[in-house]
Parts: C-alpha cells; structure tokens; sequence
C-alpha cells in the first residue's frame, strides 16, 4: 500500500455508504486528495461482492447501512480483512460507538482507522489518516480517545499534564515524531514521557506503534 501525490502512489478505493450525497461526497474527496475509487456501492453486501476482483489498497465503509443499521460495517471490515488480509480499513461514522472501534482493533493488526465523518469533511484530515493506515497505523477520532480516556480514573490521575497529552496522542495511533511535532517538544522528551506513562499503566512497551496503542487501549477499557 501506498500514499499519493509525489510521496507515494495513489491508492485504489472501495466505498460503501448508503447515503448518494455522502458517498459521492466521499468519492470526490479521495479523488481529489489523489487516489483511484475503483468501486462505491450502496451497501456492504455489495462491496463484499466485488472486494476479491477490484483488489483495493483501502476500504472505506460506513459503521451502518442496510438492512438492519446497526454494525453491517464493521462485519464487512472484519469480512474485508480475512477476504484481503492487507486491506486497509477506514470506517466512518455519525456518532461515536466506542464498541465498534473495539471490535475493529480486536483483531490485533494495523491498517485500520475509526473516525466521525465530520473529519472528512477536512481534506487534510483524511489524507493524514489514510497515510498513517496505509503505512500499518491505527487511526482513532479524537473523539472515540477521549470517550475511552474519559472512563478511566486511578492510575490515569497520576499523569501529569503533559503525560495526558502524550497518551491521548498515542491512542489517536501518533508515532513519537509525531507527537513531539504536535507538542512541540523533543523527541527524547516524549520517550521520556511514554516511558513513564507505560510504567504508571503497568504495561510493557512493545516497540510496535501499532500494539502500543492496542496496549494502551486495551488497559482503558477493563
């Protein structure tokens, strides 16, 4: 998989939103940030279908659709995965269903994204998330992170401001360059502060970015 424009090539796209002006909305917008849409359909179903023969890079899915409106997205990624083990995930949704962004991660790989479909409205958003998912990332909304985070008390109270930054990043699927550019700081400062996060959550730090998340996630929803 690959990214677009003169980093990277573009990547073929699967769409599936039942909703016509959100799915071609959604269409234009990866057209324009670069990529190929090789397929959109109106249901899951249909995608999964197709999926095998178009062979796409990502796969971008609405949580519900048809018939029932509950998770028919999710099970499709899930679906999508063991059909195309390399496939890249991208699922939308209206609201935030911490369920549903577990269900997705359970499976323990990368590639994956969860987001509200207000951040697609921004084009530099998504480019950004489907780069990180198209390198092996996880890409969480801000809002999913802080629903999770927001849960918890106990050992979290014992961050300090600056470790709350470093966490709420890290679930989000950031990389530490990554983080210390949004914070402005070191990239030694933010090991430093991972460090001392992983040892307060009493978890062992893989080195992997993408199981560090899952860690990490993992310890917020016992």
């Amino acid at each position: 998989m690959g990214w677009c424009r003169d980093r990277y090539p573009p990547l073929r796209v699967l769409v599936a939103d039942d909703s016509v002006l959100l799915r071609e909305g959604l269409v234009r917008v990866l057209v324009e940030a670069g990529h190929e849409v090789v397929g959109a359909f109106p249901n899951a179903d249909l995608l999964l279908e197709r999926l095998v023969d178009l062979a796409p890079d990502l796969v971008v899915l609405d949580v519900r659709m048809p018939p029932t409106f509950r998770d028919e997205g999710v099970r499709a990624a899930i679906r999508a995965r063991q059909l195309l083990p390399g496939v890249g995930i991208l699922l939308l949704s209206q609201y935030v269903e911490v369920a549903y962004a577990q269900d997705l991660l359970s499976s323990g790989t990368g590639g994956i994204g969860y987001l509200l479909k207000d951040r697609v409205a921004s084009l530099d958003e998504l480019k950004d998330a489907i780069e990180r998912i198209a390198s092996g990332g996880t890409v969480l909304d801000p809002e999913v992170v802080a629903q999770l985070i927001g849960r918890r008390h106990d050992p979290l109270e014992r961050l300090t401001p600056r470790e709350s930054e470093v966490i709420t990043l890290m679930a989000e699927g950031r990389t530490n360059a990554a983080i210390a550019a949004q914070l402005v700081i070191g990239t030694g400062a933010v090991e430093k502060n991972v460090t001392s996060i992983f040892q307060k959550l009493g978890l062992d730090d893989s080195g992997s970015d993408h199981r560090r998340v899952l860690a990490v996630l993992a310890w917020l929803q016992r």
